[in-house]
């Protein structure tokens, strides 16, 4: 459910409003009082810059029930980024996985504290704990500066409700009736409400597996490549300055 637009040194995702509801049955709690829109992904940017990639979430509705200092606490946002190979493929605390490929970062986003994991094997065993990320609230838009080297990567996002009750700030689906409960059709329903996805593609809530959206590349290998061909090419420069200067002698 995106539509990709590309502009400078930027990747944007907008996602339509009024799909946040998971498989379109999920029931919010009344209390709090969390309205959809304050979980409803509206754009997702990702922007390289030199101390790391800071990614932008827009929201539909600011929403801060729990009073948290950050003016945000409606909601959790997980951004997984996705490197060229390798990597976890459950998105772990989603209740979902990667439809192909795995993650090496996870952001863990709340209004009271976020973290950063990533992951240097191929499973959550090798995850590591690196330097916490910097959220900043303006309006509906959350800016999140990370420690996630500068490239170009794919994600998944998501969008869950948030609970102090829960020990990572997730509230879970219930087949549980409550005013206090997230309410689904079904046990073990994914945590979120809303995620990044293609049109048309319900899989993540039919089928638990997600798709990732834009384009991972391995900026090391391409580094390398580039200065493998500037090397070749410095190498054939020299054979021709050199005929050449053997020609005038």
């Amino acid at each position: 459910m995106f539509l990709p637009v590309l502009a400078a040194a930027l990747m944007t995702f907008t996602d339509p409003s009024g799909d946040a509801r998971g498989d379109g049955g999920y029931i919010y709690p009344q209390r709090p009082a969390v309205t959809e829109r304050m979980l409803d992904l509206d754009t997702f940017t990702a922007e390289r810059s030199e101390d790391g990639m800071t990614f932008t979430v827009t929201l539909g509705q600011a929403g801060n029930p729990y009073g948290a200092p950050s003016g945000y606490s409606a909601g959790v946002i997980d951004i997984f980024v996705r490197g060229s190979a390798g990597g976890e493929r459950r998105l772990e605390g989603t209740g979902l996985t990667a439809r192909s490929g795995g993650w090496r970062y996870h952001l863990h986003v709340t209004g009271f504290g976020s973290t950063l994991r990533a992951v240097y094997g191929n499973n959550l065993a090798d995850a590591r704990q690196l330097k916490d990320p910097v959220l900043t609230v303006s309006g509906r838009t959350l800016t999140i500066r990370t420690a996630v080297p500068a490239g170009t990567y794919a994600y998944w996002v998501t969008s869950s409700l948030y609970s102090p009750l829960s020990p990572d700030g997730v509230l879970r689906p219930t087949t549980t009736r409550s005013p206090l409960t997230l309410q689904a059709a079904r046990e073990n329903a994914p945590s979120p409400v809303d995620v990044l996805a293609e049109p048309g593609d319900t899989l993540a809530f039919t089928g638990g597996t997600l798709a990732s959206v834009g384009q991972a590349r391995d900026t090391y290998t391409g580094a390398l490549a580039g200065l493998g061909f500037l090397g070749v090419a410095a190498t054939i420069a020299g054979g021709v300055w050199r005929r050449r200067l053997q020609r005038h002698l």
